[in-house]
């Protein structure tokens, strides 16, 4: 029997239908668009990204993929939306950085691509998907010994319960209602433990702070809400 895909079609079709606007800053998308720069300099604060193999797992539009690919990476990026892989591709060879994109899951990459990268990131998708763990297991399957993988998600609590989902979808719009679900948020501990039992070692959590009325996004270090944590697989560069 088949593996069952460790997807939710509805959530899916949820970021499809956003795929050609998914570009537009003051768009739906809008909040990733503030808060890209800081995730990619959590990224960086681990090194340079010249030269380094990257995959970038839920990479959805590009965003992320294009910002590492202009740092000089070579990037992959990993999502199940075709759409939106395609509006990644249109957006491409508009901006001239190079991101090779690929159709599947977390789990299919890592059965294929074991150990090939240099920095795994994953932004805001274990959130979405019916077994984050499994997730969190392909990505350490994914980078070399040495390597690092950076994720971004959505702690647990009343605070973000009332930041990210009654304010930023149903007072002030900033996301269409439904784009997130409590119950599938993911505290930090949680998150350690998956990684741990993958064979990945903790390196830094960080919160990131937003203000929608500026757009201005952070790092610090209450991570009530957003956060971003940083893994590490052991073993000789």
């Amino acid at each position: 029997m088949a593996e069952a895909m460790n997807a939710d079609p509805a959530e899916i079709a949820r970021f499809q239908a956003a795929a050609s606007r998914w570009w537009d800053p003051e768009g739906e998308m809008r909040p990733l668009h503030d808060l890209n720069p800081v995730r990619l300099a959590y990224v960086e604060r681990a090194g340079s990204l010249a030269g380094r193999r990257v995959v970038d797992v839920g990479c959805g539009g590009g965003l992320l993929s294009e910002s590492m690919a202009a740092r000089g990476a070579e990037v992959v990026g990993v999502d199940l939306a075709s759409d939106l892989l395609r509006v990644a591709e249109l957006h491409g060879l508009e901006s001239g950085i190079k991101v090779e994109y690929e159709l599947g899951t977390a789990e299919q990459h890592a059965e294929a691509h074991a150990g090939r990268y240099d920095v795994v990131t994953c932004m805001e998708m274990l959130e979405h998907v019916p077994d984050p763990a499994a997730v969190v297991g392909a990505l350490a399957r994914l980078v070399r010994p040495g390597g690092d993988v950076f994720v971004s998600t959505l702690n647990r609590t009343p605070r973000a319960y009332l930041g990210a989902i009654l304010g930023a979808e149903y007072v002030l719009r900033l996301l269409p209602p439904g784009t997130h679900t409590y119950e599938k948020f993911i505290r930090p501990s949680e998150l350690n433990a998956w990684a741990r039992a993958a064979g990945l070692v903790l390196e830094d959590v960080a919160g990131i702070a937003y203000d929608p009325f500026t757009r201005k996004a952070s790092l610090t270090t209450d991570a009530r809400i957003n956060y971003l944590a940083h893994f590490r697989r052991p073993g000789p560069a």
